[in-house]
């Protein structure tokens, strides 16, 4: 099969890459790969596990052996592990506060890579995650890093959270999110960061129509897709 074309989102957590990605790839006509969702569901099936996150050998053993699926056949994501949708699962608090720990490790993530590559093979695809300009797909057609300040971030984590009946609060968020933010960027398998030839896009102060629009036109630069 031919080789993917692919806009590369990368970014921290609560820049908006989900959101965004989704929509640009409604726009460009392209199909959406959340990889976040990916390494949300290994990080599930760890916890399922009773495996200990600090555990490295045990973890990767059932990270290797869970099947691990996205199906967006409905326009939206619906995320598969083991063949039970697990979409509404690997959101919750105890995945969120694992996620960074178990994608740290470099056999999780060599595995999710390979699945990456192969779902996006032969097809024109927007890649959301944090080592897709860098690791994945150096050569995507488009790379973009999202950045925001911390503090806009986790604004928009509040927002999530209190919409979906969580009870937390500002500084709890925030902290957590400086938290994810330091072990994504200094991990040893992988950092968090933007590729060479990536553009920076801050969000910290645009809408999500806003964000869109400029996607859509380096979109446009780069790769010739109209609105």
């Amino acid at each position: 099969m031919p080789a993917a074309t692919v806009i590369a989102i990368d970014g921290p957590a609560g820049t908006g890459k989900s959101s965004v990605s989704k929509l640009l790839a409604q726009r460009v006509g392209a199909e959406y790969l959340d990889t976040g969702a990916m390494y949300r569901a290994a990080t599930l099936a760890v916890l399922r596990a009773g495996v200990p996150v600090d555990d490295a050998d045990a973890m990767a053993a059932v990270v290797a052996d869970a099947v691990i699926a996205l199906d967006d056949s409905d326009g939206a994501t619906v995320v598969l592990l083991d063949g039970e949708d697990v979409s509404t699962a690997v959101r919750e608090a105890e995945v969120t506060a694992n996620v960074s720990a178990v994608s740290a490790h470099p056999d999780v993530r060599a595995k999710l890579v390979e699945l990456q590559r192969a779902v996006a093979r032969g097809r024109y695809v927007v890649v959301e995650g944090r080592d897709i300009g860098t690791v994945v797909f150096p050569d995507a057609a488009l790379k973009v890093f999202l950045t925001a300040s911390p503090q806009a971030r986790a604004q928009r984590r509040l927002r999530q959270d209190t919409a979906a009946g969580r009870d937390t609060d500002f500084d709890t968020v925030l902290a957590s999110v400086n938290r994810r933010d330091h072990l994504d960027s200094t991990r040893a398998a992988s950092p968090l960061r933007p590729a060479d030839d990536a553009v920076l896009f801050d969000t910290s102060e645009l809408t999500l129509p806003q964000v869109l629009d400029g996607l859509i036109t380096l979109a446009e630069k780069r790769i010739g897709v109209s609105k």
